[in-house]
């Protein structure tokens, strides 16, 4: 359920933010024509309530040598896959773990530096007890990749 005390003014305040997590309070309030307190205090309120959980740049796998995006679909034996997914979530390759619906029990999106890598990361996923078996996608071509939303 979305968090109902978000009110027009801290949802222009976080789109802002996601457009550039680097802009300054100050920027912030010159561009939605609000004082640089009511900006400071929202923004902390919206830490404190975990709505912001942090910040971070955006980068260009591809230039650092990530040229394999996989989207990978875990079948699980039976009552293990809360553990999996936290073995698999700690794993430096693995983007996002997901718990679904349909045939698989999870999806995990990953990405790689080569063949080889991801070669040697699902057999390593295939070498888990619990783990019965997968099902690769290789991903020829991103049309988008964002997953900054705010409304």
């Amino acid at each position: 359920m979305p968090n109902e005390q978000l009110d027009e003014l801290d949802l222009k305040i976080l789109e802002q933010l996601n457009n550039d997590g680097r802009m300054s309070y100050r920027e912030i309030g010159r561009k939605l024509r609000i004082a640089l307190g009511t900006v400071a205090s929202r923004v902390k309120a919206l830490e404190q309530k975990g709505i912001i959980k942090g910040y971070s740049v955006i980068l260009d796998h591809e230039q650092l040598g990530y040229d394999f995006n996989a989207i990978i679909e875990i079948f699980v034996a039976k009552g293990k896959l809360v553990e999996v997914e936290k073995r698999l979530a700690e794993r430096p390759n693995v983007c996002a773990v997901y718990d679904v619906t349909g045939e698989a029990d999870a999806l995990i999106i990953a990405k790689f530096r080569g063949r080889r890598e991801l070669n040697d990361f699902v057999k390593n996923i295939l070498k888990m007890e619990e783990v019965e078996h997968t099902n690769t996608h290789i991903v020829f071509n991103t049309v988008k990749e964002d997953f900054r939303l705010t409304r």
